[in-house]
């Protein structure tokens, strides 16, 4: 028996013909039939907002048409789809330029230049929007915020509000809310403190989920370049959650990380993750070779002599005091031969069952 949820839909997306079942939403059906449209209020991890307005496609259905927000509508049986006709780019093109009114330069934009076009200008790129077409609105509010991490410039806010939605309903940090309304409206923490004073974990989502400059790392802005930085998709190297990272880089130099969101993890990253995985890498505090306390300093050594001197001491320590005052520590990073070897080293070679791993710690 086919349930009403599981039914199959015939829909006709630009020509192409697409199964949908009926909780199908129809940016899901045009993704599915190799379509895009622009949605700059759209987080997939939130669900659809309908603010913006920029999905907005042609639809027909038993010979009545409309124009729908693609994120929030559903689809229909025998319902016909073009996602971009003259009218629908003439609106888009008109609504972007509004948006663009709102917002400062978008030669100047910090997203654009020191990560990847952003959303906005990319959209701006593709159905030529310009940035006079409509007066400038008053520049919003530029908070002196001391935080290291979080570089906010709300005169490239287009109040779509994926910021506040990923931090109160995705994180459930409730760092950041919308303060006034209509367009005196602005995106503020609570009691107007600086995020240093607000429930902020600086989980660096909104940055991720911004469509534009107005939220940006500041580790990174001003001294990265959009079209030199390279991305590889690695781990980060923290904890044994595994969370998944790209590797930001330029002529070959670490300058950050970024979330991947094609990862388990969907693009979540704490503090660490998000702004202090990379910077150890580059650090001048960083051990090349190892070292040997002497008289209270340390001395450089070969490895040779470092596995000697760990040798020697495992076997004094083991014949003074017994195998299981020693303990072993192994890592949930990495491969599960590692670990084997490890824990045949505690329970053979020393004799202990004292093994664990760095999860626990």
């Amino acid at each position: 028996m086919t349930t009403e949820v599981n039914k199959k839909l015939n829909v006709e997306i630009n020509g192409i013909n697409v199964g949908c079942n009926t909780d199908t939403r129809v940016l899901d059906a045009i993704r599915s039939a190799g379509f895009d449209v622009p949605t700059l209020c759209y987080d997939e991890r939130i669900g659809p907002q309908g603010t913006c307005r920029l999905c907005l496609v042609d639809t027909a259905v038993d010979g009545k048409t409309q124009k729908v927000a693609a994120c929030t509508a559903f689809t229909a049986d025998s319902m016909k789809v073009e996602t971009h006709s003259d009218s629908i780019k003439r609106y888009r093109k008109t609504l972007l330029e509004l948006l663009l009114s709102e917002t400062s330069s978008p030669n100047a934009c910090p997203k654009c230049l020191s990560f990847k076009k952003c959303e906005l200008h990319t959209a701006t790129e593709e159905y030529d929007a310009k940035w006079d077409a409509f007066p400038p609105l008053v520049p919003r509010e530029k908070p002196d915020d001391p935080n290291p991490f979080i570089q906010r410039d709300y005169d490239y806010c287009i109040s779509c509000f994926r910021c506040t939605n990923v931090c109160n309903d995705w994180e459930q940090a409730s760092a950041i809310t919308v303060k006034d309304r209509g367009q005196s409206n602005s995106i503020a923490s609570y009691f107007k403190n600086n995020l240093l004073d607000s429930p902020c974990t600086f989980c660096g989502q909104c940055i991720n989920t911004c469509p534009t400059g107005a939220l940006t790392d500041k580790k990174i802005v001003n001294k990265t370049k959009a079209n030199k930085l390279e991305r590889t998709q690695s781990i980060c190297p923290y904890c044994g959650v595994g969370c998944g990272i790209h590797l930001l880089t330029q002529d070959g130099e670490l300058k950050g990380t970024e979330p991947d969101f094609s990862a388990p993890s969907r693009g979540s990253l704490c503090v660490k993750g998000q702004f202090a995985s990379w910077e150890f890498v580059n650090s001048d505090e960083r051990l090349k070779y190892p070292l040997i306390k002497e008289q209270g300093k340390f001395r450089r050594a070969s490895w040779d002599e470092a596995l000697d001197l760990i040798k020697d001491n495992f076997t004094k320590i083991r014949k003074e005091s017994g195998p299981d005052s020693i303990v072993c520590w192994s890592s949930a990073r990495t491969v599960t031969e590692a670990n084997y070897l490890m824990q045949k080293f505690a329970r053979v070679g020393i004799g202990t069952n004292n093994i664990d791993n760095c999860s626990r710690t």
